[in-house]
């Protein structure tokens, strides 16, 4: 006879919003810079609120408003990481988990491009509490050792994660899809919905696509939209991406690839 419940160690891959304040009306403003205002952005992503970064923090966060925000574009809000002990209460109440003390010394491998005002930067990472390591440090991370092949096209709410490789894709990636690769991601086909490349913090990472049309790209955590459009000179072309300039400086520049 089948038990009723079980429990299994498992490895779930998270989202981290690394707040650098938490004052909602200017959050607020930031994603609006930043995603567009495109509301469920991430498609459901859960996501650890880590404030370890946050220079000054009121005696009382608006815990329940922060989480309603995030919840606006898509994330879902399962956990708190780096906030001192008072207000770990109101934190609790609001339906985060508080993670301990050695959770809270991960740090995120990676940074977002500034926007107009201090904001998350939103990175893809190992859930505190799974199976998987702790990012490395971007600097020390060794290149990928491995590919991964999918010799499909990845469809609508579909999501493929090459962990420790590079991903290879014989195929479209669809809107509302999402690829992800601690690597390089190469696509041989239409990529429309959402790649992330360098998940751990590889900056050495690419993407590379033989036609440029996605909803949105990552380079270690360096996020780019194209709410307003994708310009003319790479839309539906050969196009690679890629990190140029210094930590918190570095941009993501897109180039024309020339194939002929």
């Amino acid at each position: 006879m089948a038990k009723p419940i079980e429990f299994k160690a498992g490895t779930l891959t998270a989202m981290s919003a690394v707040l650098r304040e938490v004052d909602n009306v200017r959050l607020a403003d930031a994603l609006q810079v930043m995603l567009g205002g495109m509301g469920e952005f991430f498609a459901g992503e859960p996501t650890i609120i880590d404030i370890s970064q946050a220079k000054s923090l009121p005696d009382r966060v608006d815990w329940s408003g922060l989480q309603s925000l995030l919840r606006r574009y898509g994330l879902q809000p399962v956990a708190l990481r780096g906030a001192p002990e008072h207000l770990h209460d109101a934190a609790r109440r609001s339906g985060l988990a508080v993670l301990g003390d050695e959770a809270a010394k991960l740090k995120a491998a990676t940074t977002v491009h500034p926007v107009a005002a201090p904001v998350a930067e939103v990175v893809a990472e190992p859930a505190a509490g799974s199976t998987g390591a702790a990012p490395a440090p971007a600097d020390s991370l060794p290149p990928s050792v491995g590919t991964m092949v999918v010799d499909r096209t990845i469809r609508s709410g579909q999501q493929i994660y090459a962990k420790g490789a590079d991903l290879v894709i014989l195929g479209a990636v669809s809107n509302g899809a999402e690829v992800i690769a601690d690597g390089s991601i190469h696509c041989y086909g239409p990529l429309r919905g959402r790649a992330i490349a360098g998940a751990a913090g590889n900056r050495q990472a690419r993407i590379f696509t033989t036609n440029f049309g996605p909803e949105l790209i990552s380079v270690a955590g360096v996020f780019r939209t194209f709410e307003k459009g994708i310009p003319a000179a790479i839309a539906g072309k050969p196009t690679q991406a890629q990190l140029r300039g210094e930590d918190d400086k570095a941009a993501l520049v897109l180039d024309p690839l020339k194939l002929d």
